[in-house]
């Protein structure tokens, strides 16, 4: 069974990746920083559940930390390199600019070149939908261009995706980006919006509704998202003979390096959320309608054809749905 090396287990999708690749029976290391940015006991939860499957190890470090990167990969010898962790959150960016440069452009780099010189099969790594930034033409699809992010962290993270480019390209390193799209569900990020909206809801403060509530979302289904990256481990891009691309495919023509939208393809207007949100939990919000944030965007909405090309696999998870199982969740592990 392959060994897959992912970093961020202890994060919201890292660890919901590392379960179900456990379950398949997968040999996984993960790697994680445990920093603060949002409550470290949820993190150090998600890896103690996960250190019960006798094939999940893990390193505590910084992904900065170049010495420890290169010796964990090289004691691990991973088949496949999962990158998931990340400095995450549009806003945080305003405020800590450093914070993004560091994690996502050195730490990407650095399992960028650790996964070089080990010649893993396939290295996947995330990128955003925030890529698409200005951006109008919906839904996003792979082949447009993508050039105009609107806050740092969006950079930072297309910066990975054109390093990602010339890796793939010099060292004929297979590669996968993958934009994720509005993801959520149980075990979800303190600073996302469902989760924000539930604490404050069961807790009887206020809830800020940006654009007065005019903001449409992709949301995804978490489960959803990890399906569609463990069936991309299987589907390794193969640099193309005569620069030839199937339509539709955003292959390179000059390197094995793609790029792929992983969303649900519905567009929920935010209100509707908080509509379900307030309906799930039994209590209607007391609602704060603010003006757009600083880099934030009124829409994002996926195509998700290439996945569904290059896997079969289409997420379909109703956000209904998603956002009943994620207050389930809610209200055992607060106990609210």
């Amino acid at each position: 069974m392959k060994r897959i090396f992912i970093t961020g287990t202890a994060g919201f999708i890292g660890f919901h990746l590392a379960k179900m690749l456990l379950a398949e029976g997968f040999v996984v290391h993960g790697y994680d920083g445990m920093t603060d940015y949002y409550d470290v006991r949820l993190k150090e939860r998600r890896h103690a559940m996960l250190k019960q499957n006798v094939n999940f190890s893990a390193t505590e470090g910084m992904l900065e930390d170049t010495i420890l990167v290169d010796r964990v990969m090289d004691e691990f010898k991973p088949d496949v390199v999962v990158h998931l962790a990340a400095q995450a959150g549009v806003r945080y960016s305003l405020e800590n600019p450093r914070a993004y440069i560091d994690a996502n452009v050195i730490g990407t780099f650095n399992v960028m070149e650790a996964s070089r010189r080990l010649e893993v099969e396939h290295l996947l790594m995330a990128s955003t939908s925030s890529v698409y930034g200005a951006n109008e033409d919906m839904p996003f699809i792979e082949t447009e261009k993508a050039d105009t992010q609107l806050t740092i962290y969006a950079a930072t993270k297309k910066a990975t995706e054109s390093m990602g480019h010339s890796y793939a390209h010099l060292w004929n390193l297979p590669i996968t980006m993958f934009r994720f799209f509005t993801v959520y569900g149980p075990w979800g990020r303190p600073d996302m919006a469902l989760f924000k909206f539930a604490d404050a809801i069961l807790d009887g403060r206020p809830i800020d509704i940006y654009n007065r509530g005019d903001m449409y979302r992709d949301f995804t289904y978490v489960d959803d998202l990890v399906r569609g990256i463990r069936l991309l481990i299987d589907a390794v891009p193969v640099r193309p003979e005569d620069k030839v691309v199937p339509e539709g495919d955003s292959l390179s023509p000059v390197a094995p390096y793609r790029v792929v939208n992983i969303g649900n393809s519905d567009k929920v207007r935010l209100l509707d959320f908080v509509d379900v949100i307030e309906a799930e939990i039994g209590i209607e919000a007391i609602r704060n309608y603010m003006p757009m944030q600083k880099g934030d965007v009124p829409a994002t909405w996926a195509n998700a054809d290439l996945l569904q090309n290059l896997t079969g696999y289409k997420p379909e998870t109703n956000f209904k749905d998603g956002v009943a199982m994620f207050v389930a969740w809610f209200r055992d592990y607060y106990q609210k």
